[in-house]
């Protein structure tokens, strides 16, 4: 069409809701038009050119298409993962640039990788005998420890007890020495202080003491350009007793005191997230205690984009959920900053903190499965306990164990294993991992 403009086509797309490999029943074609035109805008705004990449175009079709499947305007449109959904092969539209990989994927085989790894860097301090370096190991000796791990290129920090006292240039200067960078600046909440609480402590001058401590983390986030921001654990923030607390007015300070700490300027352009268990000996009973209610938390502190949640493998068994399940709840609501990787024997309230994928492997591979279809690109951080074992080595373990998880899930999708979970179909899928997951493998 000329100086007017430019025409681009593309084929159209499968009506939903009919059986399958049969296309489905137009119903209404109410907010067709709206649909389309939509999920071409989220494209463009997230950097896809519509004329000369078919995905944009991919995806207002799969919009449009699902929007004459259900009578009504507004019921009609559809979220991103109904759309998505019916894409070939149900491809994703590149993540967000706040979730950038280390290496474009562009560049790497379909079973490659893209993800940078971390490890707890407290389990550096275990078996000093094995260590042959010749520096103390306190926090920088850790950190010198855990750059001999074959696979790790971030380091998580706790803060006070990591950084108080510290100077950045010191800090960052350990780390580029030792060929690494920040991960995330993780708070932990001194008990000294808020044992009864910190965000929902009933003491005002306490929460304001805990905003104080993420605008800390979070200045030191900005100061080490720590990748995944900041992650706050609120172990305190619980109770032990019936009649102990008033929920409501419990869940009301924390949602203040969160977004207190996020509107702070210390935080200013930071992600921070919410690292939430179920049950700790601080607090037998969480005001967080699962993903669902982890989800009401970033959509009541609203601040899209800035606050998310940071999932633990081994907080969500004790939660009695399945780490991929939640993976791709929280990636669909697009609240997904972080991954905590780790297994455990499911015993009431136990944090074993065992190797990645020792204990769970098929629930680890569905975990990995759901990280990589959701392009998650944040840094995969194993929160293990070697206390007898060398943590070197178990370390270097984990991030073999996943890699190679990866390229198994890479396997599954290219022999079709979407259109086995659309079908439901257990026995299809037991079979196709027949052989895949095998221990024994180095």
């Amino acid at each position: 069409i000329g100086a007017t403009g430019v025409l681009v086509r593309h084929d159209a797309l499968p009506v939903p809701g009919g059986e399958v490999g049969k296309v489905g029943e137009v119903v209404d074609g109410t907010a067709a038009g709206d649909a389309f035109r939509a999920a071409l805008a989220v494209a463009v705004a997230e950097g896809v050119d519509v004329v000369k990449d078919s995905r944009g175009l991919a995806l207002a079709a799969a919009a449009g298409a699902h929007a004459v499947s259900v009578p009504g305007a507004v019921p009609s449109l559809p979220t991103r993962n109904d759309a998505e959904n019916l894409l070939p092969e149900h491809r994703r539209l590149p993540a967000p640039a706040e979730t950038e990989a280390c290496e474009t994927d562009a560049a790497l085989r379909d079973d490659e990788c893209p993800l940078r790894f971390g490890s707890r860097l407290n389990s550096m301090k275990e078996r000093p005998d094995l260590w042959r370096g010749r520096e103390r190991l306190d926090v920088l000796g850790m950190v010198r420890r855990l750059s001999e791990v074959e696979g790790i290129d971030l380091v998580d920090f706790n803060y006070p007890q990591h950084l108080d006292g510290r100077k950045p240039k010191a800090v960052t200067g350990a780390l580029r020495a030792a060929g690494l960078a920040a991960g995330a600046v993780a708070v932990r909440f001194p008990a000294s202080r808020f044992r009864a609480g910190a965000f929902t402590n009933p003491d005002p001058s306490v929460r304001a003491a805990a905003v104080d401590v993420v605008a800390g983390a979070c200045a030191w986030a900005q100061s080490l350009d720590a990748s995944a921001g900041v992650i706050v654990w609120p172990q305190f923030d619980g109770y032990d007793y019936h009649l102990q607390v008033n929920y409501s007015d419990a869940w009301r300070r924390g949602v203040g005191a969160i977004r207190a700490a996020l509107d702070r300027d210390e935080c200013e352009g930071v992600k921070v997230s919410y690292e939430f268990k179920p049950t700790d000996p601080s607090s037998r009973f969480a005001l967080v205690p699962s993903t669902a209610a982890a989800l009401a938390l970033v959509r009541d502190v609203n601040r899209p984009g800035r606050f998310g949640l940071t999932l633990d493998a081994g907080h969500l068994v004790a939660a009695g959920e399945n780490p991929a399940q939640s993976a791709a709840m929280v990636a669909d609501a697009g609240a997904l900053f972080g991954f905590h990787l780790g297994d455990v024997h499911s015993k009431l309230a136990a944090e074993d903190g065992l190797a990645f994928g020792s204990v769970h492997a098929p629930g680890a591979l569905e975990l990995v499965f759901w990280l990589r279809a959701s392009k998650y690109r944040g840094h995969a951080y194993f929160d293990t306990f070697p206390e007898v074992e060398d943590p070197t080595r178990e370390a270097a373990y984990n991030v073999r164990a996943f890699k190679r998880m990866w390229s198994w899930a890479a396997r599954l999708e290219r022999d079709g294993i979407r259109d086995v979970l659309l079908n439901h179909d257990a026995m299809t899928s037991l079979e196709m991992q027949e052989g895949l997951i095998d221990l024994t493998k180095p």
